[in-house]
């Protein structure tokens, strides 16, 4: 499956090289996207945890400082196709169906994942085209309903972007409609932060 994963980078790579691509309308500049303000550490997901034990080559970087992606067009149009490839080809399958495990987070390497597995694999396609891993940072959120959903947030030079299996267009963080929990801190993957005021985490993550 991972050769299938090399092929599409290949293939968003010499896409998005060709051409110059003019900053889609949609998203809108700092003052109207922002950041998201993060706040103290908080608990590690115990889905992040066990991943590290299974991938440590991934999360023994240690400190690094802190990197925004430069939204140019090659980076959207980069960012765009990623997000829209994983939605495409990854079958939705819950951790109980797939690994009989309430929460179980890995590269849905056999092409069948939840959120959390979609939003890994695109973190590793974007770290693999040369973006950095500090600016791709796994983040966890409520639904409309209160669950746990697992995103991956882009924070770019033009504001916090979110790239969601749940949804083919890259938006801005307040536009997503979730309640923003926690997520990796910029500086050290194994340390997490709060993001906004302080909400319960849910015990899980899922879809």
């Amino acid at each position: 499956m991972f050769v299938k994963f090399a092929k599409a980078l290949a293939g968003i790579a010499v896409a998005a090289g060709a051409a110059t691509l003019a900053l889609n309308p949609s998203f809108a500049g700092p003052d109207h996207v922002g950041w998201a303000e993060t706040g103290a550490e908080t608990s590690v997901p115990y889905g992040w945890v066990d991943f590290c034990q299974r991938y440590k080559g991934e999360c023994d970087a240690g400190l690094k400082a802190a990197r925004d992606v430069e939204l140019t067009g090659k980076a959207l149009r980069d960012i765009e196709r990623v997000n829209r490839w994983v939605n495409k080809n990854i079958e939705s399958v819950s951790d109980m169906d797939h690994w009989k495990l309430v929460d179980r987070w890995d590269y849905p390497s056999d092409g069948k994942g939840d959120c959390e597995d979609y939003a890994l694999l695109k973190r590793r396609m974007l770290t693999d085209l040369g973006y950095p891993a500090q600016a791709l940072l796994m983040t966890v959120v409520k639904d409309k309903k209160g669950d746990g959903h697992a995103v991956l947030t882009v924070r770019t030079d033009r504001g916090d972007y979110v790239l969601d299996n749940l949804e083919d267009e890259v938006k801005g963080w307040k536009k997503t409609g979730y309640r923003f929990v926690k997520r990796q801190s910029q500086t050290d993957a194994n340390t997490w932060v709060t993001i906004g005021e302080p909400t319960t985490a849910p015990a899980y993550v899922s879809r």
